[in-house]
């Protein structure tokens, strides 16, 4: 995958710990103890200084303009509890900003929360925030990891509601299949909670605090896998209902009320998707509830993506027309077409029509109108004739035969399409790596069976925040007026958009010095991009922002995720 963004997260609590809350050990309805914490008030007050545990060293002294590694300027602390604080701060260096956990190198967990980030870094899964560094030095143990500005956590987004189905319904797909990823290496979350879980601005969910949450606060699991799906199956049952699934209050969600146990998200709020309240009592089972409707239980984050990919797709809402403000209704739109417009809330009477001409003036009068009728058009008629009579005559006279192809200067006829031939082309590569540079030829070879492919994305369609966009640039040998591209897609399904820009040279130095000149969204295995704004160029980008979803594909050695192939690429003008 490209780089990913550097960003904060919420200032309330970047560590990824609930602000002010502590947990407690509770045990499953079978008797297996479990070292999960509940959510119950911290008596801790953020910022104040911390508390010591027993044979907890105190944090160590910094303050705004402290620079670690003489590279990271701190800026605000944002946690500072339990012998260890957690900072905004500035990456000097590369100019961005980053969070950075702080503890003294002889604290008791100093060992394993290094040992953690360096999992954790080793992951290296977009939908991670990144842990960027993790250095011992000065006494010190930090650790570095990503900023997300464009982020909102779980938690502020609950704050005015339940999400929409379709929300719902990313978030636990995305968040189960990341967690199946890392614990397939090994690695466990342990504090997956709403305040560990960001939105970004481009849909797309990410996990903070992988293993490093957990070591910072000492908490272990003998069943990793059921706590972190348990956590998964909470997080749904707060997005679909807007309540923690516990008898505490927690993450500015009420809980459930006491003595009555766990209900379903269906029983809780009216309207909530069926299939999605199922799924959430599936994974909470571990917790002493009883599985919804039969089904089996979920103990692992693999068991819950297989129920995921087993239920049906929930689609996402169709887009809602908004009109312009200056948008107005026709006659025949508002229902009154052949009727003048009406100011609103008045009631126009629709007037009588003309009494008939039944005088005796009257009859006259009618008389009178159709005798110029009827000679008006036998005027007309003989001088249609005599004119068609002359330009016979002409016409015999020079043996001229007047056509509208190039010979009338007022012709209205459309200039004929001609294709335009390709003689070079290159992948552009705006971030990360390139796909497949050594097959772009494929694309305007003439044959339909080669091709030229994206790499398998775990998310999409979009391709960002991964990627701009994949793409080639082609060389049409000269400057031309393009009208028009066809392109020959191999996977159809939801969705893929292409853009068209007109680039100055065969390896343009970014997007921004491009000019976008049309775009279009298909499902189908073939789109077509008619160019909307005017230009000569010699070279065109056809670039792809969002790719569908595809299984697995023996023929191009590509596994199951979101990907695009071009077989045929052609331009008209």
């Amino acid at each position: 995958m490209a780089e990913r963004s550097t960003a904060a997260v919420d200032v309330a609590d970047n560590s990824g710990d609930e602000p002010l809350t502590a947990k407690a050990d509770q045990s499953t309805a079978d008797g297996v103890a479990k070292n999960r914490e509940r959510d119950t008030e911290d008596v801790e007050a953020q910022g104040s200084g911390g508390t010591e545990g027993p044979g907890k060293t105190s944090p160590p002294e910094l303050h705004s303009g402290h620079k670690l590694a003489r590279r990271y300027r701190l800026e605000e602390c944002v946690t500072r509890l339990d012998g260890f604080s957690s900072w905004r701060a500035v990456d000097e260096k590369l100019r961005r900003a980053v969070g950075v956990h702080i503890l003294p190198a002889d604290h008791t967990r100093a060992r394993s929360v290094l040992a953690a980030a360096r999992s954790s870094a080793l992951l290296g899964d977009p939908r991670f925030v990144q842990v960027l560094d993790a250095v011992e030095e000065n006494d010190l143990v930090y650790v570095v990891h990503e900023w997300l500005p464009d982020a909102t956590e779980l938690t502020t987004l609950l704050a005015s509601g339940p999400l929409e189905v379709y929300d719902a319904y990313q978030m636990v797909s995305q968040i189960s299949s990341a967690m199946a990823a890392a614990h397939r290496e090994g690695l466990a979350h342990l504090r997956l909670n709403p305040n560990a879980v960001l939105r970004t601005s481009s849909g797309q969910w990410r996990i903070r605090g992988l293993a490093v949450n957990a070591a910072l606060r000492g908490v272990g699991s003998d069943t990793p896998q059921r706590t972190d799906t348990e956590a998964i199956g909470a997080l749904l049952y707060a997005a679909l209902t807007q309540r923690w699934p516990y008898e505490s209050d927690a993450y500015g969600l009420s809980g459930l009320p006491k003595d009555v146990g766990l209900i379903a998200p269906d029983q809780v709020r009216a309207g909530v998707h069926r299939g999605l309240s199922e799924l959430s009592m599936r994974a909470l089972a571990n917790d002493g509830a009883t599985a919804s409707r039969h089904e089996s239980p979920c103990t692992t984050p693999e068991e819950l993506v297989k129920a995921i990919a087993e239920m049906p797709r929930i689609r996402p809402p169709e887009p809602a027309f908004t009109a312009p403000p200056d948008y107005q209704r026709t006659t025949y739109q508002q229902g009154t077409y052949g009727r003048g417009a009406q100011h609103p809330g008045a009631t126009r009477p629709v007037p009588p029509p003309p009494p008939p001409l039944q005088s005796r003036t009257g009859k006259a009068l009618k008389w009178a109108v159709s005798g110029l009728l009827i000679a008006a058009l036998g005027l007309g008629s003989w001088q249609l004739a005599d004119a068609l009579m002359e330009q016979g005559n002409k016409s015999d006279d020079t043996g001229n035969t007047q056509t509208t192809d190039g010979n009338d200067k007022n012709s209205t006829a459309p200039k004929p399409v001609k294709t335009l031939s390709i003689q070079d082309a290159q992948e552009y590569v705006a971030k990360g790596d390139a796909q497949h540079p050594g097959d772009v030829g494929k694309t305007y070879d003439g044959n339909s069976s080669t091709y030229w492919k994206t790499s398998t994305f775990v998310e999409g369609p979009a391709l960002a925040p991964y990627k701009p966009g994949v793409g080639i640039v082609y060389d049409l040998g000269s400057a031309q007026e393009v009208s028009t591209a066809s392109i020959g897609l191999r996977y159809a399904g939801d969705h893929t958009t292409a853009k068209l820009y007109a680039s100055d040279s065969l390896t343009p130095s970014s997007l921004d010095s491009m000019q976008e000149i049309g775009a279009v969204t298909t499902s189908g295995a073939n789109a077509k991009v008619k160019v909307t704004k005017s230009v000569k160029t010699r070279y065109v980008l056809v670039w792809l922002t969002a790719v569908p979803y595809s299984g697995d594909d023996p023929s191009t050695y590509s596994d199951a995720g979101y990907k695009q192939a071009i077989t045929d690429v052609k331009f008209t003008g």
